[in-house]
């Protein structure tokens, strides 16, 4: 086994013990309902509804939110924090592919 493919072996396998993964931010929101008469309407000292939590990401060019709930903000905020390494990974994965392709004999071409 050669040196690339030993390298495309231990990303599989950091790959494979990383766990779910998110993408984006979490936001805390405070929101004002249409109800007329609502404490979240009131002249003096208003109390929004709230808070709830907002994941928002792109994937694929595609922009999206999605709410959680408060019970699921611990496992949101460590998906979350396992993404950077998942792109780390596959950026690692990819380049890794590409030096196995050279060392087997594929050649780069200029335009």
């Amino acid at each position: 086994m050669t040196r690339d493919e030993q390298t495309l072996q231990r990303i599989q396998r950091q790959l494979a013990t990383l766990g779910p993964v998110l993408p984006g931010s979490l936001s805390e929101q405070w929101n004002v309902c249409g109800t007329p008469g609502c404490r979240c309407k009131a002249p003096s000292n208003p109390k929004k509804h709230g808070p709830y939590y907002q994941l928002s990401f792109t994937v694929a060019g595609q922009s999206s939110t999605l709410f959680v709930q408060k019970g699921d903000l611990g496992e949101v905020r460590r998906r979350l924090k396992r993404y950077p390494r998942f792109k780390a990974l596959t950026t690692a994965w990819v380049q890794a592919c590409l030096a196995l392709a050279r060392s087997q004999g594929f050649r780069e071409t200029s335009a």
